[in-house]
Protein backbone atom coordinates (compact mmCIF):
# COMPACT_ATOMS: atom_id res chain seq x y z
CA UNK A 1 0.00 0.00 0.00
CA UNK A 2 1.44 3.43 -1.16
CA UNK A 3 1.46 5.81 2.06
CA UNK A 4 -0.82 8.86 1.84
CA UNK A 5 0.92 12.21 1.65
CA UNK A 6 0.50 14.82 4.07
CA UNK A 7 -0.27 17.75 1.54
CA UNK A 8 -0.73 20.47 4.46
CA UNK A 9 2.93 19.66 5.40
CA UNK A 10 5.21 22.61 6.19
CA UNK A 11 6.82 23.86 3.45
CA UNK A 12 10.55 23.76 4.08
CA UNK A 13 13.34 26.42 3.24
CA UNK A 14 16.33 25.06 1.45
CA UNK A 15 19.60 27.19 -0.60
CA UNK A 16 19.83 23.96 -2.45
CA UNK A 17 17.78 21.42 -4.27
CA UNK A 18 18.03 18.79 -6.50
CA UNK A 19 15.49 18.73 -9.14
CA UNK A 20 14.80 15.22 -11.03
CA UNK A 21 13.73 14.61 -14.41
CA UNK A 22 10.53 13.98 -15.42
CA UNK A 23 9.77 14.22 -11.75
CA UNK A 24 10.61 17.93 -9.78
CA UNK A 25 12.36 18.89 -6.43
CA UNK A 26 14.03 15.44 -4.63
CA UNK A 27 12.06 15.21 -1.13
CA UNK A 28 8.87 17.12 -2.46
CA UNK A 29 5.72 16.20 -0.43
CA UNK A 30 3.72 16.79 -4.38
CA UNK A 31 6.50 15.45 -7.01
CA UNK A 32 4.92 15.36 -9.98
CA UNK A 33 4.26 12.23 -12.59
CA UNK A 34 6.72 12.32 -15.45
CA UNK A 35 3.96 13.22 -18.28
CA UNK A 36 2.59 15.80 -15.76
CA UNK A 37 3.18 19.87 -16.14
CA UNK A 38 3.30 20.73 -12.44
CA UNK A 39 6.43 19.34 -11.82
CA UNK A 40 7.93 22.06 -10.37
CA UNK A 41 6.02 26.05 -9.49
CA UNK A 42 7.55 29.08 -9.87
CA UNK A 43 6.52 32.39 -8.55
CA UNK A 44 7.95 35.97 -8.39
CA UNK A 45 9.28 37.49 -5.66
CA UNK A 46 7.36 40.92 -6.61
CA UNK A 47 3.94 38.82 -6.76
CA UNK A 48 4.15 38.05 -3.36
CA UNK A 49 4.21 42.08 -2.68
CA UNK A 50 1.18 42.40 -4.95
CA UNK A 51 -0.55 40.00 -3.12
CA UNK A 52 0.16 41.17 0.45
CA UNK A 53 -0.63 44.58 -0.58
CA UNK A 54 -3.72 43.27 -1.74
CA UNK A 55 -5.02 41.90 1.58
CA UNK A 56 -3.42 44.22 3.48
CA UNK A 57 -0.40 42.15 4.97
CA UNK A 58 3.07 43.58 5.45
CA UNK A 59 4.61 40.74 3.41
CA UNK A 60 2.99 37.57 1.69
CA UNK A 61 5.95 34.63 2.73
CA UNK A 62 6.48 32.03 -0.86
CA UNK A 63 5.70 29.15 1.47
CA UNK A 64 2.58 30.43 2.22
CA UNK A 65 1.55 30.20 -1.65
CA UNK A 66 3.24 26.39 -1.29
CA UNK A 67 5.19 26.97 -4.57
CA UNK A 68 8.65 25.47 -4.83
CA UNK A 69 10.83 28.15 -6.19
CA UNK A 70 10.99 32.37 -6.06
CA UNK A 71 12.50 34.26 -8.92
CA UNK A 72 13.19 37.80 -8.91
CA UNK A 73 13.31 40.39 -11.45
CA UNK A 74 11.89 38.47 -14.14
CA UNK A 75 8.22 38.29 -16.10
CA UNK A 76 7.79 34.39 -15.27
CA UNK A 77 5.04 34.39 -18.12
CA UNK A 78 7.60 35.68 -20.57
CA UNK A 79 8.51 32.33 -20.31
CA UNK A 80 5.31 30.73 -21.91
CA UNK A 81 6.25 27.74 -24.31
CA UNK A 82 9.73 28.50 -23.50
CA UNK A 83 12.41 26.02 -22.15
CA UNK A 84 14.78 27.78 -19.36
CA UNK A 85 17.39 27.19 -17.23
CA UNK A 86 18.28 27.53 -13.66
CA UNK A 87 21.60 27.27 -12.69
CA UNK A 88 21.95 23.75 -14.51
CA UNK A 89 18.91 22.35 -14.34
CA UNK A 90 16.46 22.75 -17.90
CA UNK A 91 12.98 23.75 -17.74
CA UNK A 92 10.36 23.92 -19.75
CA UNK A 93 6.96 26.13 -19.01
CA UNK A 94 4.33 24.03 -18.88
CA UNK A 95 1.19 26.52 -17.60
CA UNK A 96 -0.06 28.77 -15.12
CA UNK A 97 -0.13 28.23 -11.16
CA UNK A 98 -3.92 29.28 -10.47
CA UNK A 99 -4.82 29.63 -6.67
CA UNK A 100 -6.59 26.99 -4.72
CA UNK A 101 -9.14 26.70 -2.18
CA UNK A 102 -6.28 27.01 0.73
CA UNK A 103 -5.43 30.76 -0.38
CA UNK A 104 -8.75 31.33 1.92
CA UNK A 105 -7.13 29.13 4.51
CA UNK A 106 -3.82 30.69 4.55
CA UNK A 107 -4.81 34.44 3.97
CA UNK A 108 -8.76 34.78 5.25
CA UNK A 109 -11.30 36.16 2.72
CA UNK A 110 -10.09 37.30 -0.11
CA UNK A 111 -6.90 35.07 0.08
CA UNK A 112 -7.71 33.28 -3.50
CA UNK A 113 -8.84 36.55 -5.40
CA UNK A 114 -5.70 38.14 -4.70
CA UNK A 115 -3.57 35.06 -5.60
CA UNK A 116 -5.42 35.17 -8.67
CA UNK A 117 -3.43 36.38 -11.69
CA UNK A 118 -0.28 36.42 -9.19
CA UNK A 119 -0.07 32.36 -8.82
CA UNK A 120 3.12 32.16 -10.84
CA UNK A 121 3.90 29.30 -13.18
CA UNK A 122 4.82 25.53 -13.62
CA UNK A 123 7.32 23.60 -15.49
CA UNK A 124 8.49 20.05 -16.11
CA UNK A 125 11.52 19.13 -15.75
CA UNK A 126 13.72 18.28 -18.59
CA UNK A 127 17.37 17.88 -17.54
CA UNK A 128 17.72 17.90 -14.03
CA UNK A 129 20.25 18.85 -11.69
CA UNK A 130 21.18 21.05 -8.47
CA UNK A 131 20.09 24.95 -7.99
CA UNK A 132 21.66 27.36 -5.51
CA UNK A 133 19.51 30.20 -3.88
CA UNK A 134 20.77 32.96 -6.32
CA UNK A 135 20.96 31.11 -9.47
CA UNK A 136 19.78 33.06 -12.19
CA UNK A 137 17.38 32.18 -14.69
CA UNK A 138 18.00 32.30 -18.07
CA UNK A 139 16.07 31.33 -21.60
CA UNK A 140 17.25 28.79 -22.97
Amino acid sequence: MTPRLDYRAAMRVVETALLLPGQGLEGDRWRGAATGGRQVTLIAAEHCAAIAACLGLEAAAPERLRRNLVTAGLNLLALKGRQFRIGEVLLEHSGECHPCSRMEEEFGPGGYNAVRGHGGITARVIAGGTIRLGDPVARA
